[in-house]
């Protein structure tokens, strides 16, 4: 861990432990959780994802002020705390989601399962009608999900999604690359599930608020791409040495908290980037560098390219019109 990182994991440690966030926390908390708890619980989740000191304290401290309201700890099985890019994103579990349906008192049962190649499986008109599990042999791949919730005046929801429908919208997700979703990909099949199956329930304000400020949202669906051009793009061609100092003002200008469609296609981009390891993926990035943003967005994305295609050791071949290792 690098000098500054540490030093910045000591001064959100400092603030978790200090009187004044335990005092926020405890103003919001439910009287089932203790803000000392729930301060060691935060300090155990920056310890296991040290890269979370690298987020803008205001995201840290928003994300962790948002649960303490819902009552909800960063324990890693009901909420996670997961860094992208420098902000901090708060992303709900299944199990936290059901926890805030049930304390709203009107859920009587709420279930959720994968269905898997070898289990006994049967849904018809909207209904249920079997779903069995021989625990003595291999479940087989999964291959779609349910979630089934029974209201206390005996009305009963269900939603089924296959699996491709699930895919379709991790890779949508704005943290469909990391977190939660690689680690344990069931429960957040479980939960987008649920996530259908809410839309149904008569469930409270507080509840639908909950699932807001969930930062596992779904990117908007991007405009059909521009026609390619015809001659090799140069992503360095007039790139200026330093980032201008105009960024802030090209980026959404609404009064509202939300990023608007192009920030959040820059960030999903960027973090793509950092992600890319070969330099046909790099190429095709420049593409859409030059295919989907202008002014700073543009100079941003393509120094990031740069950066990237360097630490890989790539270099640009002006003759192919691509990365290639020389």
């Amino acid at each position: 861990m690098s000098t500054q990182l540490t030093t910045k994991t000591q001064e959100l440690k400092a603030l978790l432990t200090g009187d004044r966030m335990r005092e926020q926390f405890a103003a919001a908390l439910p009287k089932h959780l203790t803000p000392e708890r729930f301060c060691r619980v935060a300090l155990t989740a920056l310890t296991r994802t040290p890269k979370l000191a690298e987020c803008t304290q205001e995201s840290f401290f928003r994300c962790l002020l948002d649960l303490s309201a819902f009552g909800l700890e960063p324990d890693g099985r009901r909420a996670h705390l997961i860094p992208y890019g420098n902000q901090c994103t708060l992303i709900l579990d299944w199990k936290g989601i059901a926890e805030l349906a049930l304390r709203s008192g009107l859920i009587a049962k709420l279930h959720a399962d994968i269905v898997c190649e070898n289990d006994e499986f049967a849904y018809d008109l909207g209904e249920i009608k079997t779903h069995k599990i021989d625990f003595k042999q291999p479940r087989g791949a999964m291959y779609a999900v349910y979630a089934l919730a029974v209201t206390k005046d005996g009305q009963t929801f269900v939603a089924v999604m296959h699996k491709e429908e699930v895919e379709a919208i991790r890779k949508r997700s704005r943290a469909g690359n990391s977190g939660p979703w690689q680690t344990d990909y069931n429960e957040m099949a479980k939960k987008t599930a649920f996530r259908r199956l809410a839309k149904w329930l008569p469930l409270s304000a507080e509840f639908r608020d909950a699932l807001d400020k969930d930062d596992d949202l779904v990117l908007p669906e991007r405009e059909a791409p521009k026609a390619a051009r015809a001659e090799p793009l140069d992503p360095f061609n007039g790139l200026p040495e330093k980032a201008p100092e105009v960024v802030e003002a090209e980026f959404t200008e609404q009064p509202s908290d939300e990023p608007n469609e192009s920030d959040i296609l820059l960030t999903d981009t960027l973090a793509t980037v950092g992600e890319t390891t070969d330099a046909a993926t790099l190429t095709s990035l420049v593409e859409d560098a030059n295919r989907n943003f202008t002014g700073a967005k543009q100079t941003m994305l393509k120094r990031a390219i740069n950066e990237r295609a360097k630490a890989l050791g790539f270099e640009w071949s002006k003759a192919k019109g691509g990365f290639e290792q020389p």
